[in-house]
């Protein structure tokens, strides 16, 4: 959404040894170009972005919308999920998802808590976003705990590339506005990692 002459700019500003290597493969140069703007433009976006509370709703029946690609006999049997099985992602068959749902389907203070479809998406400038899971966590008699929260593979912000960082970033903005502070957003690689946030 750049204009040619913002895009013209920044070009004029790339040092003239950097550009020179535009001549030696073109196609990778500009891949990278672009890939460096649109982090940078992710990054801006997110300092400035502000979510508004409108009347759209999600109906119960964005959970059978989706067909799995994964066989019923390789979904994880769940007792506190809002549904019956649990598809996670990962070919793998103690994957992240899957030590995941296995924790929070053992664990006491777990009320309820849902895989999140594909179709649920957080709109963000830089793309949607689709969180992977919604709990709901037992505070004494009262069940009043809400916490999105996204698996990764790793904990480390490094890992996780700009766009990705400023997807969660905008998440985070979303729920507390729409909160008042019951609901949280994150990333975690772990239920033992959640615990830790929620002791906090």
């Amino acid at each position: 959404m750049l204009t040619r002459r913002t895009v013209a700019a920044i070009l004029q500003g790339i040092d003239a040894s950097r550009f020179a290597l535009y001549r030696q493969n073109p196609e990778e140069f500009i891949a990278k170009v672009i890939r460096l703007i649109n982090e940078q433009k992710a990054t801006m976006i997110v300092e400035h972005i502000r979510y508004d509370t409108l009347e759209g709703r999600y109906d119960s029946d964005i959970f059978t919308a989706e067909a799995h690609k994964v066989p019923l006999d390789m979904a994880f049997k769940a007792d506190k999920a809002v549904q019956d099985y649990v598809f996670t992602d990962g070919s793998a068959e103690k994957s992240v998802e899957r030590r995941f749902a296995e924790e929070m389907d053992r664990a006491e203070e777990v009320k309820i808590y849902a895989k999140l479809p594909k179709g649920f998406q957080i709109p963000t400038p830089v793309g949607n976003y689709s969180p992977d899971w919604a709990i709901v966590f037992r505070e004494g008699s009262v069940k009043h705990v809400y916490f999105i929260a996204e698996t990764k593979g790793s904990m480390s912000s490094l890992d996780l590339r700009p766009i990705e960082k400023a997807k969660i970033s905008c998440a985070k903005r979303l729920f507390e506005k729409l909160s008042n502070g019951s609901v949280h957003y994150d990333h975690v690689d772990s239920y033992e990692e959640l615990q830790k946030m929620l002791s906090c």
